[in-house]
């Protein structure tokens, strides 16, 4: 199936046009930019503006053969010069939301573009700027068309994403999202990691989680299974293909999902049980201030945070740990679950 580009790659090449314009007095078209695992796409500019002291720019979203809500959305960039030694500031445009609720990885009161693609837009400026012997101060405001819309298809609002869209992309690339394929895969991984002898094996939810699993046991590379969020298919599978040790890995959000039972991880198809994460904390003695806190959390990360030192990570890692061994019954594999934050730390452990 066709790969498509994420919004924050859209927004990058729409900056980097744009920047390059307030510059150059003219647009690159198609525009080129780097993205974090090194390819070089290009992308045709729909919009272009100038005037003096600022330009835009703007590129139709293509997610390939990914349903995705944002397919053919509008992404735009408008920049504008900023006051010495501002350095890069980002604004919400219309159709950008705004984030509200703390937990995820932007900070309150700041545009929901994500770290990635504020990264990439900022190196963008920062090239340019070298290039032509500028400070790099500017302001970018990324906007979307019809993108308030648009994310009332989304899980936005319930994660305090207020106003429109959140943009997105940790490699650039969108990868078209067929459940058959990826399930096929999983079962791949765990034929070749029994072929090569192997007698431990992970299945990680995301790429932090699977670096981060690696690093904790010095897994070899066969050993890595992408389960994404197709624990259910893992689990049926290495019950009949059985090796003798599985490290379930995941973030706090997906593996929370798990504890409760889930064995699709994906967001649009099992919400994270807020109310159940609380009880969690009520039962490892937390103050009335955490609970109510927690009770009125919109997402796993917020209920997380207000844990502070109470080991919920854990806690939660041992549900999990009691529902996979709930699936493997009548097996002799031994199992362990791990839970990373995004960073990579461990922050949850249950098992051997």
């Amino acid at each position: 199936m066709r790969k498509g580009w994420t919004t924050g790659a859209c927004a990058t090449a729409a900056v980097r046009a744009a920047y390059g314009a307030l510059l150059t007095g003219r647009f690159e078209d198609p525009v080129t930019i780097t993205l974090p695992g090194g390819e070089t796409p290009s992308f045709t500019l729909r919009e272009t503006g100038l005037s003096d002291g600022t330009a835009g720019a703007a590129i139709v979203k293509d997610a390939g053969d990914d349903p995705d809500v944002t397919h053919g959305a509008l992404i735009r960039a408008s920049l504008r010069v900023g006051a010495e030694g501002t350095g890069v500031i980002f604004r919400a445009g219309d159709g950008v939301g705004t984030v509200t609720l703390a937990g995820l990885p932007i900070g309150v009161g700041e545009p929901a573009i994500n770290p990635t693609p504020r990264s990439m837009m900022t190196q963008v400026v920062a090239q340019l700027a070298a290039s032509h012997g500028a400070p790099g101060d500017v302001e970018i405001t990324i906007s979307v068309a019809a993108g308030e819309k648009l994310a009332e298809r989304t899980m936005n609002a319930r994660l305090g994403i207020i106003g429109g869209l959140s943009i997105l992309g940790t490699s650039g690339i969108v990868t078209p999202y067929s459940c058959a394929a990826w399930i096929a895969t999983i079962h791949q991984g765990v034929d070749v990691a029994r072929a090569a002898g192997l007698g431990h094996v992970a299945g990680a939810t995301g790429k932090t989680s699977e670096r981060a699993v690696r690093a904790l046991y010095g897994l070899d590379e066969l050993a890595l299974l992408e389960m994404g969020d197709f624990a259910g298919a893992l689990l049926k599978y290495i019950r009949r293909h059985p090796l003798a040790r599985l490290t379930v890995a995941g973030g706090f959000a997906k593996i929370s999902k798990l504890a409760s039972g889930h064995m699709d991880l994906h967001s649009g198809r099992g919400e994270v049980d807020i109310a159940a994460l609380a009880g969690h904390l009520s039962d490892l003695g937390g103050a009335p201030e955490i609970l109510a806190e927690a009770r009125a959390a919109a997402t796993a990360g917020a209920v997380l945070a207000a844990a502070g030192d109470l080991p919920l990570g854990d806690r939660v890692a041992a549900e999990a740990l009691g529902v996979v061994r709930h699936r493997l019954q009548g097996t002799d594999i031994e199992v362990d679950v791990t839970i990373f934050d995004r960073s990579g730390k461990l922050i949850g452990h249950a098992g051997p």
